[in-house]
């Protein structure tokens, strides 16, 4: 048994913020930034951002239901749920818990989260493939969901102007014929502390530090040298060669991590799917975001190897080779 992608959605938050909106809002707080200088080195020219009311949850149940209606299926075909976010709603339960609730799924199926922020996306997707081979379960939604917008530190213009919030999902199924080709996923917890939100919950206070932090030198030499590695490992899982990717949609970051991944497994940069541009970092619905806007504009079609790859706070990375 195989399991193949059969839909995709995404959901984006009404409010769109450009480079040049978010540099007047910093301004008004004595930060100083252009479009110049977060165009020049990061690609990104806008983000959208969560209203104040809006959860994880709520998007992706946004998403989710666009990917069953790709899909053709019921909520209630569902008997898998897994979330990847950085940005849940509670300590607990799960945002996967009150997904399933809000679609009316009343089939007692599995639901849970998982968390490798940024490589979230990949993580869940080996990890419902890998469910749906045993045979455990037979439609799975993966979502990567996600408002970093809350743990933004807006007087720190290294981090709040690379950031947005949104929402992707995909239906996953069981088939006879393969769709998931090939998975490697990896962590070194020795990272942890180039990319984290150092705080936590004590004693019904935040303990430590709310904000994100980032390294941004040390995650960007670290992202290089394992995205083009863990692509060539799942290419060799797979027995197949850089040169057979269709379509490369790795986490979609930073534009000059991306289009380095690129280079090094020789494809142009028009077999890769670029997004950061118009939604930022979305940390873990950034892979799946990318994908529905590809799958929906007519590029992916069916048959086409697709790679996705990301790298994220732990430190994780992975990657997954799959044909729709």
């Amino acid at each position: 048994m195989y399991s193949r992608v059969v839909g995709t959605g995404s959901y984006l938050p009404p409010r769109r913020v450009t480079n040049q909106q978010l540099a007047d809002e910093l301004a008004a707080r004595g930060i100083e930034t252009s479009d110049e200088w977060i165009v020049a080195r990061t690609g990104i020219q806008a983000r959208h951002f969560a209203a104040p009311e809006q959860t994880s949850s709520d998007m992706a149940v946004e998403a989710a239901r666009r990917a069953l209606e790709m899909a053709k299926l019921d909520a209630n075909d569902i008997d898998l749920i897994i979330v990847a976010t950085s940005t849940p709603d509670f300590v607990f339960p799960s945002t996967a818990c009150l997904v399933q609730s809000k679609l009316g799924i009343k089939n007692g199926g599995a639901a849970f989260d998982i968390q490798a922020v940024c490589s979230g996306f990949a993580y869940a997707l080996a990890t419902a493939d890998n469910f749906i081979r045993s045979g455990a379960h037979r439609n799975a939604l993966v979502i990567g969901a996600e408002v970093f917008s809350r743990i933004l530190d807006f007087n720190d213009r290294t981090t709040c102007v690379l950031f947005g919030d949104g929402a992707g999902a995909i239906v996953l199924s069981a088939s006879e014929t393969p769709g998931v080709l090939s998975s490697a996923l990896h962590a070194d917890g020795s990272y942890a502390n180039i990319l984290c939100v150092p705080g936590n919950v004590h004693g019904g206070e935040i303990a430590g530090q709310a904000f994100l932090y980032m390294d941004g030198q040390a995650v960007f030499k670290l992202a290089v040298k394992v995205l083009e590695k863990v692509a060539h490992e799942a290419l060799d899982k797979a027995g197949l060669a850089s040169s057979d990717i269709d379509w490369l949609i790795p986490h979609q970051a930073n534009l000059r991590i991306m289009s380095s991944t690129a280079r090094k497994l020789g494809l142009p940069d028009e077999k890769m799917v670029v997004t950061v541009d118009q939604h930022g970092n979305t940390s873990a619905a950034s892979i799946p975001l990318a994908l529905d806007v590809a799958v929906r504009d007519g590029r992916i079609q069916p048959g086409h190897h697709v790679m996705i790859e990301g790298v994220g706070g732990g430190f994780t990375w992975g990657a997954v080779l799959f044909q729709m």
